[in-house]
């Protein structure tokens, strides 16, 4: 029996045959392939046994599952972040309004980040943690590679240099390897597992910047004109003025380095001091110097605040 198709269904196959043509691909065998595929289920299209099955623990303390998860979540959020930066790097005509629109939807990613520390706080009890908390050395937070390529991606590079030797380094330098090497030295983390007085890195820098460290300069080349910083600068002048676009970018650099910062602070403190003297983190490393802002003083746009607010960036906070 020969059915007729409806406008609707034929409208459809047209946009279809221009789709493939425009690939240079035969309708006609995917329309066979649609035939002989099976339906999709949610269990499939999730991945969910895979997803379910990623949590090893090291231990058998039933909270460093808690600690596991907690992280993945963290992982699985970082990566929209990019995806969401990626739509604006590479974005045919970037407007105010998609720019705006993009940044408070990171934004709001980095709200569910920073209220999610609650579980960390709330949800584990201390004693467990401090079980289980050693099996993890010398693994540490700050090994993070998609946070870091968020930084990287927000912001000029030498915004992230550490706030102590900044000065060292100016926008007329000639970005060679020498730079991007030099510079790479002085990246405020690099405070999570260096000694600057000797020179000396702990073994999880070490680790960290073997894994990582050629695919970072290859990505801070590559998005050297690209990062959200940059790409606000190739807006026209009314677009750079526009109230909700400058509104958003605010917005974004404070959440993430202020508040997100403060909450991870928080957590930290909570577990690692319990009133004392700050316990060493897993990692080794001066913590408290690392995450607070006002030590760093990272800011992603600082054109766009005061010098009296970029001079007491994170010092009223606590």
């Amino acid at each position: 029996m020969i059915k007729e198709n409806s406008p609707e269904t034929q409208q459809q196959l047209d946009a279809l045959s221009d789709k493939f043509d425009a690939m240079g691909q035969n309708l006609n065998h995917h329309l066979e392939g649609f035939v002989h595929g099976k339906p999709i289920n949610y269990w499939d299209y999730i991945q969910t046994d895979v997803l379910l099955n990623l949590q090893v623990q090291r231990t058998l303390i039933p909270d460093e599952m808690v600690f596991i998860m907690y992280h993945q979540v963290n992982e699985l959020l970082f990566k929209m972040i990019l995806w969401e930066i990626e739509q604006v790097a590479y974005a045919a005509e970037l407007t105010a309004a998609f720019f705006s629109s993009k940044l408070y939807r990171i934004s709001r990613y980095f709200d569910m980040l920073t209220s999610s520390f609650n579980i960390m706080r709330e949800g584990m009890e201390m004693e467990q943690y401090l079980k289980f908390r050693r099996t993890l050395s010398p693994a540490s937070g700050f090994q993070s590679a998609q946070y870091r390529l968020i930084e990287f991606s927000s912001t000029e590079f030498s915004n992230l240099i550490d706030a102590r030797f900044r000065g060292d380094f100016t926008t007329e330098d000639i970005k060679d390897d020498v730079f991007y090497n030099k510079a790479f030295e002085h990246l405020y983390w690099q405070a999570a597992g260096k000694d600057y007085s000797t020179g000396e890195k702990s073994y999880t820098l070490k680790e960290f910047e073997l894994k990582y460290k050629e695919e970072f300069i290859r990505f801070i080349k590559r998005y050297e004109s690209l990062n959200l910083w940059s790409k606000f600068k190739t807006l026209p002048l009314s677009d750079q003025k526009d109230a909700t676009l400058l509104k958003a970018m605010r917005h974004y650099d404070y959440t993430v380095n202020i508040q997100w910062v403060m909450a991870h602070y928080q957590a930290a403190l909570h577990y690692l001091n319990q009133g004392k003297e700050p316990l060493e983190a897993t990692g080794g490393s001066d913590w408290v110097k690392y995450m607070h802002p006002k030590y760093q003083r990272r800011i992603f746009f600082p054109e766009l605040w005061s010098q009296k607010e970029r001079d007491e960036w994170g010092q009223n906070i606590n």
